[in-house]
């Protein structure tokens, strides 16, 4: 071993850019570090910590999990956990079946692969019909399919060439819109009801019901990428359910695992008809213990009264900060649903977060000036408002 590196520190690739704490604990929606200070987190893992930390729900799930001693058995065997949750998940979604992976990246390139299978099975259907169309401010993860349909110029750079037959298009533009999406050539439209990584941007229902139909017209199937904003997050269990518009696919990760990592792609039946098996797989999706835990938060998540409560937060949230950009000319707009909004600044967000959190506040942003408000759903109004409090000195 070296005698330069620190264990546990320099070891670690130096991808990420942290903040300095180290935390070693959290309850309730605050984060302990390994000093003693408690942080009030508006992060939530990154919308992953749907319940925030400690929550009995899942320290009960994730005790009965254990206990089974059933961590692991590969796809090549039945368990009870992930069959529950499978059935679960399509009870309360327009999907019919359901495919467990590891993260929404690979969720979106099984996606990605499954419209290329439908394409290539519809009747009269082009050799050309391959292409995914995606929307500029996407962001559907870091692998390779995926980051060619992120809107990301400086994170693909430097990986060229990426994946081809994938275009990305301007959702306001109708003329680009419309002509994007092609019976010739399109095998699916990828897009975020709520786009996350790109400013907290939502699309309208009108939008999402233009492609729906444009969708229908040309053939081609339409992927809801919710692996932020769904899992209850806008105030409904899925993000889409705002608009009414139903996908042939949706992809999910983040809070689907309750902290442990998974993902899941929903697929309605007409999707599901052209998939056999051999045509995907994968090692550790959709495990016994996994499974259980997510199970166990779902089913607390789709509780209806507990949803109404996300809006009813959210609603008082969104008044907020409305106040809140009255107050501020550097506050150039508020945006979002539920629990998830971004605060437009003038200038960059960065001094910002970094002052919250010298006051005990964690904040990331959504590009270079949105800050991103994920607080645990289960946050009440008053650590809401002691957080809104703390960021406004920070502006």
């Amino acid at each position: 071993m070296s005698a330069t590196l620190r264990p546990g520190v320099d070891a670690l690739l130096p991808i990420y850019r942290r903040f300095p704490a180290t935390f070693v604990g959290g309850r309730g929606v605050e984060l302990e570090a390994d000093d003693g200070t408690r942080y009030l987190d508006f992060v939530s893992g990154i919308s992953v910590n749907a319940l925030g930390y400690g929550h009995p729900v899942i320290r009960e799930a994730i005790a009965r999990a254990a206990a089974t001693g059933l961590l692991h058995t590969s796809n090549f065997y039945r368990t009870t956990p992930g069959e529950e949750l499978a059935a679960a998940l399509v009870e309360h979604s327009f999907a019919a079946h359901v495919f467990f992976s590891n993260s929404g990246a690979e969720a979106n390139e099984g996606a990605f692969k499954f419209a290329r299978k439908l394409a290539g099975t519809l009747e009269g259907a082009s050799p050309e019909k391959r292409e995914i169309v995606a929307f500029k401010g996407a962001f559907h993860g870091r692998t390779f399919a995926a980051l060619t349909a992120t809107d990301r110029p400086h994170y693909k750079e430097p990986f060229a060439p990426l994946v081809p037959g994938i275009r990305i298009v301007d959702p306001m533009n109708d003329v680009e819109l419309e002509r994007a999406i092609s019976r010739q050539r399109t095998a699916a439209v990828i897009l975020e009801p709520v786009q996350g990584e790109g400013g907290i941007n939502v699309f309208s229902a009108d939008l999402l019901q233009d492609v729906r139909e444009l969708c229908d017209e040309a053939g081609a199937a339409l992927i809801f990428d919710e692996v932020q904003c769904g899992m209850g997050r806008t105030g409904t269990l899925w993000a889409h359910e705002h608009a009414g518009v139903a996908p042939d696919m949706m992809t999910l990760a983040k809070a689907i695992g309750a902290g442990l990592p998974m993902g899941a792609i929903l697929v309605n039946e007409r999707v599901a008809a052209a998939l056999h098996p051999g045509d995907h797989a994968t090692t550790f999706g959709g495990g016994p213990f996994v499974t259980s835990v997510a199970l166990a938060q779902f089913r607390f998540l789709a509780d209806p009264e507990f949803l109404a409560g996300v809006r009813r937060r959210g609603e008082w949230l969104a008044g907020r900060l409305a106040e809140l950009k009255a107050r501020h000319p550097s506050v150039v707009d508020v945006r979002g649903l539920g629990l998830i909004h971004g605060i437009e600044l003038a200038d960059a967000v960065q001094p910002v977060s970094e002052r919250a959190f010298e006051r005990r506040l964690l904040l990331i942003s959504a590009g270079p000036n949105v800050i991103r408000l994920l607080p645990p759903l289960v946050t009440e109004e008053r650590d809401l408002a002691r957080g809104l409090d703390i960021l406004e000195a920070c502006l």
